[in-house]
């Protein structure tokens, strides 16, 4: 057993901060304060920033973990990524250029996952759905489940290609005929439901909980 717990570093967007989880904070924080109630469980930092992409994560991953390694290590053990759904949304108009093209999102993906696993575990989760009757959101980006399903497909090819765990999100949710239920009014967070359904899926993952030594 070691003598100091394990750190999860878990990094992403709106989702990671918990926007829309009026009750419980967002499924991240869900899952800290369940690991806060287990002896030796994995201490969790979650850096979730409104509205960043792949390329601002890329930005700020290398900062923002070697600043929480604790004690005497060096970097946190395990970084979580859930990132993508903002760079799928087109600018300006429904047929507008997105804020990071296909290729150009597995390209960096793939990049900075290599970077990440050179020192650390990763993992990474799929995304959520959104409600394209809501569109478009702050009135100039226009988000659809087409391009969600095509980008989670690209870090599914990116997790396999390099041997990450990855969790899909976006078919399973989609699937659920009340999954616009899980969604806030702007069409695009979670609510407190939706959260608590990504808590669900996340918490059951035997990546994380076998990562975590959780039984």
């Amino acid at each position: 057993m070691n003598k100091y717990p394990k750190k999860l570093i878990i990094m992403g967007d709106s989702g990671v901060y918990g926007w829309g989880d009026i009750e419980g904070g967002g499924w991240c924080e869900r899952l800290r304060q369940n690991w806060l109630k287990l002896e030796n469980a994995p201490i969790i930092y979650s850096l979730g920033v409104r509205g960043d992409g792949l390329e601002k994560v890329a930005k700020r991953y290398k900062n923002e973990w070697e600043t929480r390694g604790e004690l005497r290590r060096k970097v946190p053990e395990g970084v979580m990524l859930s990132i993508g759904l903002n760079d799928t949304a087109r600018i300006g108009r429904e047929d507008g250029r997105p804020q990071l093209s296909e290729d150009a999102f597995k390209f960096g993906l793939k990049r900075l996952v290599n970077e990440i696993k050179k020192e650390v575990d990763v993992m990474i989760i799929g995304l959520t759905p959104v409600n394209e009757d809501s569109m478009p959101f702050a009135k100039c980006l226009w988000y659809s489940n087409q391009a969600c399903s095509k980008y989670e497909n690209k870090i599914e090819e990116t997790c396999l290609e390099l041997n990450v765990p990855f969790l899909p999100i976006h078919e399973k949710m989609i699937n659920l005929l009340s999954f616009k239920e899980l969604l806030s009014s702007d069409g695009i967070h979670l609510n407190t439901d939706g959260h608590k359904w990504i808590y669900k899926q996340i918490s059951e993952w035997p990546a994380l909980t076998n990562w975590a030594d959780l039984k």
